[in-house]
């Protein structure tokens, strides 16, 4: 089977891996990632009028691409440059408004004039998307949410919030969770944070809070879950990203370290482990390739596939993390040098949307299902 990127996915790698090259070196990323809101506005903007936010969503809500394949290059560069703006938030809450047909917030968004994010997770959720506890209710033909939601990526700037809210049912289940709008006004409380790896997230209570209603009342579940697979797609390309950095940072490192008079990757147990990383990316690669390719799918295949991919990530992501820090020593986990900054980001997404233990326990129960 060919799978080699068509002309106009090959032309957007291309573009973005070159304008990452000239622009997004690890200092520049440290920066932004230490300002107050722990990204560049101006690097947002450029990766805008290049058209790159445009690529993670289809041509009928205003972007130029959207499908699994798209995700995958322009997260995969975005990984290899540890960037930190806000594309994942974006994707999130960008797919939901597809979903629901709200194009002109999504343009807007596509444009780098808006900034969205989505507000689902809660502080007893943990992976389980169907576990929602904040509530709306109507009052006066006007939606009003509450409820606390956590670790809300790049909650703080964003200027919309796409809120997950129970209308009906109990915790746990999937049919009762509506999805609203919410503008990030001043009475929104919200605490924001750097996460471990440097990323933007919040805390945000929503008390008596005005809101629009997205789509269909109560069946709001089917757009979560296909928002978050798609953000799955995403994590898996950006952590194969980093993986390749790390890994070509490592056997560098072997060329140049010597021990004994000679270069440690003269060593022959280090070139099998390195051998094997190899093969686990490699294998990686193949996951992400046929996750990006059953976006479309029946949603049973689609989540499969994207748990399959997930699980992976957190496995192969480890392995690969762990040998670059130990054969580098104590070099790698210095602040200066890059490595530890990539081992970072590959370890955290394994716990974005469900660690190793949460997808293999769901991929064995949708095969049961199927």
């Amino acid at each position: 089977m060919d799978f080699s990127l068509k002309d106009d996915r090959r032309m957007l790698q291309e573009t973005l891996m070159r304008f990452l090259a000239d622009n997004y070196d690890i200092e520049k990323r440290h920066g932004f990632a230490m300002s107050d809101e722990h990204f560049s506005r101006e690097m947002w903007g450029q990766f805008a009028e290049l058209g790159i936010i445009g690529a993670l969503f289809p041509e009928k809500v205003g972007g130029y691409g959207g499908e699994g394949v798209d995700l995958m290059v322009v997260f995969e560069a975005l990984g290899r440059h540890l960037v930190v703006e806000p594309f994942l938030p974006t994707l999130l809450a960008g797919s939901v408004l597809a979903g629901t047909g709200n194009i002109h917030l999504l343009e807007q968004a596509i444009a780098g004039d808006r900034l969205l994010a989505l507000a689902h997770g809660e502080p007893d959720s943990r992976y389980e998307l169907e576990r929602v506890a904040t509530t709306a209710v109507k009052k006066d033909d006007a939606w009003h949410v509450s409820g606390n939601k956590a670790v809300v990526l790049g909650g703080k700037a964003a200027t919309h919030l796409v809120v997950s809210a129970r209308t009906s049912g109990e915790q746990g289940e999937e049919k009762g969770i509506s999805l609203f709008l919410v503008e990030n006004r001043e009475s929104v409380r919200c605490r924001d944070y750097a996460t471990f790896d440097g990323y933007a997230a919040a805390e945000i209570v929503l008390d008596d809070e005005a809101a629009e209603l997205l789509g269909e009342e109560g069946n709001g579940f089917p757009l979560l879950e296909e928002a978050h697979a798609r953000a799955i797609t995403a994590v898996t390309a950006e952590a194969l990203g980093a993986m390749e950095v790390a890994r070509a940072m490592t056997v560098e490192y072997m060329k140049e370290r010597k021990q004994f008079g000679v270069p440690i990757g003269k060593f022959q147990a280090l070139q099998h482990r390195m051998a094997d990383v190899l093969i686990e990316i490699e294998q990686m690669r193949s996951a992400v390739i046929n996750t990006a390719g059953h976006l479309g799918d029946t949603p049973l295949v689609r989540e499969r596939y994207a748990s399959s991919a997930k699980y992976l990530a957190g496995t192969i992501g480890r392995q690969v993390a762990e040998e670059a820090i130990q054969i580098h020593g104590g070099m790698g986990m210095t602040w200066e040098y890059a490595v530890g900054h990539f081992a970072k980001r590959i370890i955290m997404i394994d716990h974005l949307f469900g660690d190793t233990d949460h997808h293999l326990e769901r991929y064995i129960a949708l095969g049961r299902n199927g």
